[in-house]
């Protein structure tokens, strides 16, 4: 499974959200976004911000199951902190469905993550599982997610961005695809084996 961040539950969510119509008199709303990334945007433009960053060209491979999926990651580097930050994405038809960036963190640069986010898309609650904090945001049909937890007595904070209607556009596309037969194993060729010739009888 290429998209290891979304529960079904969520990617239903989020298809929903996609293909809700948007109010008339809803105002304009910054797009959700981090680092200067942003849900959905297209490889090139994720690429483009990787060099801002400091980072090297994305390495990508397709998926062996989808060919239209590609997997990418990189390293940046944080402006604030100077930290190197992994990036990881899964782009559908070279947009992106999802990209997560990650980093172990202080709690001063944890608290400049939490912040910047709710300064941009306002305040939410924070929900515990376990030992994981969480924040979200949903903004037409997109949603962004501030996690941390501690792992080996290190802080590890991550923010993923999901664009509901590239999945959702992916999803269909999928279930339209006529399901391939299966072609039956072929048996295994067996090489005759001629015997060897009788002894001669001895007079």
């Amino acid at each position: 499974m290429i998209i290891r961040f979304m529960p079904p539950r969520l990617v239903a969510l989020l298809s929903l959200l996609a293909s809700a119509p948007v109010p008339a008199q809803t105002p304009q709303l910054p797009p959700l976004s981090f680092l200067g990334f942003e849900a959905g945007a297209s490889l090139s433009a994720v690429g483009s911000q990787v060099a801002v960053l400091g980072g090297r060209r994305l390495r990508c491979k397709h998926a062996i199951s989808d060919r239209s999926v590609i997997e990418c990651r990189a390293a940046v580097v944080d402006p604030a902190s100077r930290r190197v930050v992994d990036l990881w994405l899964s782009a559908m038809d070279s947009s992106t469905g999802v990209l997560t960036l990650s980093s172990p963190l202080s709690g001063v640069e944890l608290d400049n993550w939490r912040s910047g986010l709710e300064a941009a898309f306002g305040t939410v609650d924070a929900n515990v599982q376990g030992p994981q904090w969480m924040l979200q945001w949903v903004r037409s049909g997109r949603m962004l997610r501030l996690t941390w937890r501690i792992e080996r007595g290190e802080r590890v904070a991550s923010v993923s961005l999901v664009d509901g209607w590239v999945l959702d556009g992916w999803g269909r596309r999928r279930e339209a695809e006529p399901v391939k037969p299966v072609k039956p194993a072929k048996p295994a060729h067996r090489a005759s084996v001629t015997p060897p010739p009788a002894p001669a009888a001895t007079p």
